[in-house]
């Protein structure tokens, strides 16, 4: 058995286009769903959805039943959370509050193994598939692709340093910390904040890095494409389920 390849990671570094859909609903047969419907990728939300590690691990065995990559968003940038994210075999994670380059080297030290970081070494996990890919240690730096998050104006100040540490795969823009930390909470069309986030991506590529971010509609989805995200997130389930509902009772009356 050999360790399975990163299509994810590979799609970033190639410069193509990754469609993606965000969930927070934290349910294996949603994962399932989403995870056959066509997109890229699917971001499974630990930090503002109730999802624990135990309610993780379900999701990424849904989902590897599709064709979508999975990434997985832990609570914090935290090498203890980062670790068990890993060895329940997530290949792809997006560490939120990245503030500084330093706050991002940390991220990729969390995420490899010793020579080259401090994850830490287990053997009998879902990552390796229970020990039966030999050599799992040795060749799983290489498939881990790593995604930070920017979210305030100090970090975007800062972002082609971020962008520009070795071992960084993505930068992620989060639109609703950006405006509030901008002065214009629950307003991330304002447009300051979008000249702020078309200026991102440019800085994020001129650093020879994926930039991403979440749109909640199909305008602003398309409008963040043609600026130059490389992996945007389209969507999100929640909202999905709650406009599906409420727009099937306008229609019945």
């Amino acid at each position: 058995m050999e360790i399975q390849k990163n299509k994810f990671k590979a799609a970033l570094a190639a410069g193509q286009l990754q469609r993606g859909l965000w969930s927070s609903l934290c349910s294996p047969i949603v994962a399932e769903i989403l995870s056959r419907s066509g997109f890229d990728w699917i971001l499974f939300d630990g930090e503002h959805a109730p999802s624990e590690i135990a309610d993780q691990q379900p999701l990424l065995q849904a989902a590897a039943s599709g064709s979508a990559a999975s990434v997985v968003r832990p609570a914090w940038n935290d090498k203890v959370m980062i670790k068990r994210v890993l060895d329940i075999g997530a290949q792809s994670v997006l560490l939120p509050f990245v503030q500084t380059p330093e706050e991002a080297q940390s991220a990729v030290q969390a995420c490899r193994y010793p020579p080259h970081g401090i994850r830490g070494v287990g053997g009998m996990h879902r990552a390796s598939a229970y020990g039966r890919i030999p050599n799992y240690a040795q060749n799983a730096n290489d498939q881990i692709c790593i995604l930070v998050q920017v979210e305030t104006m100090e970090a975007m100040a800062r972002i082609s340093e971020i962008a520009s540490i070795d071992g960084v795969d993505g930068v992620f823009i989060g639109p609703a910390d950006l405006s509030a930390s901008m002065g214009y909470l629950g307003n991330p069309g304002h447009p300051e904040v979008q000249e702020a986030i078309k200026q991102a991506a440019q800085k994020i590529r001129a650093a020879g890095k994926a930039p991403g971010i979440l749109a909640t509609t199909a305008v602003d989805a398309k409008r963040y494409i043609d600026w130059g995200f490389l992996f945007v997130a389209c969507g999100m389930d929640l909202k999905l389920l709650v406009k599906g509902a409420d727009d099937l009772l306008a229609e019945v009356g």
